[in-house]
């Protein structure tokens, strides 16, 4: 990241808290833990098409059918859960558990998707402590969607974060947040989903489950065997795939590391 792009997401990161504290202290704290869907009814007109954020694709037809190729990047919090059973003691910020995890996912999904789009990816879902995001893999330049999701998930794992855990720092006294983090490619049926008047546009395929499975890890960035297969490869190059000698959840993962050579 250049010192402009680190500013930048410094600055989001800390709007984004300053919302989260407002929208705390103005009725926030008074949600209950089990109330976690919305209860809002969307009323609208059948819709045969949706505005989409998958990326190559701005408009989603319910009559048509379209498959392509991605990379698909999942970045999950880890230990939310056990979060939202521990409350801060009063010289650690006196945070309520999920007062501490709604201030912990404010700050790092918007900071995460803004790193996603440097990389020119583009988030399609916010997975309560987790984005799902996707590189369309161009036909012309198919390297490229793995170059770019690379570049993001690095940037999210050794930058992002640290961004992150400086402002919950500084804010709340807050031990760091790690996340764990999976890429993974295939081709993908896009389609809508949902209640047919209020449609979601949808990428379904293997490289979603691969991701979301492979995203188990702390601190690391796993691939699947796809992805791995698929790495452009050069005379002397400075990355080496180390294989998991089990699998995650009976998806084949890698990790990457750079050679020291």
């Amino acid at each position: 990241m250049t010192s402009d792009e680190i500013k930048k997401i410094s600055t989001l990161i800390n709007i984004s808290l300053d919302k989260a504290e407002y929208h705390w202290q103005n009725g926030g704290y008074q949600l209950m833990l089990e109330s976690s869907e919305s209860r809002d009814l969307i009323k609208a007109n059948a819709q045969d098409e949706a505005i989409s954020r998958i990326p190559g694709h701005n408009i989603v037809r319910s009559n048509e059918t379209i498959i392509d190729e991605f990379v698909a990047m999942v970045v999950d919090m880890r230990d939310s859960t056990q979060h939202l059973m521990c409350a801060t003691a009063k010289d650690r910020g006196d945070i309520s558990e999920l007062q501490r995890v709604f201030y912990e996912t404010s700050a790092l999904l918007p900071a995460l998707e803004a790193t996603v789009n440097l990389s020119k990816g583009s988030v399609t879902e916010y997975l309560g402590d987790g984005i799902l995001a996707f590189f369309r893999c161009d036909k012309d330049n198919p390297e490229q969607a793995i170059y770019s999701a690379h570049a993001a998930a690095k940037n999210c794992l050794e930058k992002t974060r640290e961004l992150v855990n400086a402002a919950l720092k500084a804010r709340y006294n807050l031990e760091p947040m790690d996340i764990g983090i999976g890429l993974a490619k295939s081709q993908a049926i896009i389609s809508l989903a949902g209640l047919q008047d209020a449609p979601h546009p949808k990428a379904f395929g293997k490289c979603v489950f691969r991701a979301t499975k492979l995203s188990s890890g702390r601190n690391i960035i796993y691939i699947d065997e796809n992805l791995e297969a698929s790495w452009p490869t050069a005379k002397g190059g400075k990355l080496k795939f180390i294989k998991k000698t089990t699998d995650i959840k009976g998806v084949t993962a890698f990790s990457i590391e750079r050679n020291k050579s």
